[in-house]
């Protein structure tokens, strides 16, 4: 129409980066997070995970199948296993004959809190971007109430705080939107089994004897000598 000014569509803002990440979280691979920040992902739904020293989760990821999710964080690694997991490990331990020793081994389960790492991609300090062309399962969103305690996780056989690592956590092989991440999980019914998911059973002695090493490691070490004072 003559004299109508044409409408200009505003300037959009740009997307936050968290916002990007809740996105690709609870959209692409259907995870659940926590409301609020920074950033959390639930466990003990559709997995658990055991946080270990870095060399001791190094020397294990033979055990796992191409696609277990691993994310890194300082010198802590944390490796993805099937939900419930978690409440498995002490007994499981005790079987292994590892549980009457301080390994520095944390298992987040249900109710657990997982700090979540930033989502592969150019602008991530991790992994290069997934593959195009790969869409997520229609999950509904998953968002749930933040707790009253900042994090909310059980220890097993804890000689440490796995959590004073400092840095941003990152995925060292992210999970891949479209797969459903179950099967890729080690888990204990595995154990003999044909079905080519990971077994746990392995996974944990693993952990558990390279976490043995590391304290003993430290122990032959000793505290750092202490020099006399020279008085005149």
């Amino acid at each position: 129409m003559v004299g109508t000014v044409p409408m200009i569509p505003l300037p959009r803002r740009p997307v936050a980066p968290d916002a990007r990440a809740r996105d690709w979280y609870e959209n692409e691979l259907g995870w659940a997070t926590v409301a609020g920040e920074p950033l959390r992902l639930v466990t003990g739904v559709r997995f658990d995970v055991l946080d270990v020293p870095a060399e001791a989760g190094a020397a294990a990821l033979r055990h796992l199948a191409p696609g277990s999710p691993v994310a890194l964080r300082g010198d802590r690694m944390r490796l993805l296993v099937a939900a419930g997991g978690a409440e498995e490990l002490p007994g499981l331990l005790d079987w292994l004959e590892w549980g009457s020793l301080p390994l520095d081994l944390l298992a987040l389960g249900a109710g657990g809190r997982l700090d979540a790492p930033a989502p592969p991609g150019p602008d991530a300090g991790g992994p290069r971007p997934l593959p195009a062309g790969r869409t997520g399962p229609a999950f509904p969103s998953r968002r749930v109430p933040a707790p009253r305690s900042t994090r909310s996780a059980r220890s097993v056989r804890s000689a440490g705080s796995p959590h004073s690592a400092q840095g941003a956590a990152l995925w060292l092989r992210p999970p891949e939107p479209g797969r459903e991440v179950e099967a890729s999980l080690p888990t204990l019914s595995a154990v003999g089994g044909g079905g080519g998911a990971p077994d746990l059973v392995r996974l944990v002695d693993t952990v558990a004897a390279h976490c043995h090493r590391i304290r003993l490691r430290r122990a032959s070490a000793g505290p750092p000598a202490v020099q006399p004072l020279a008085f005149s």
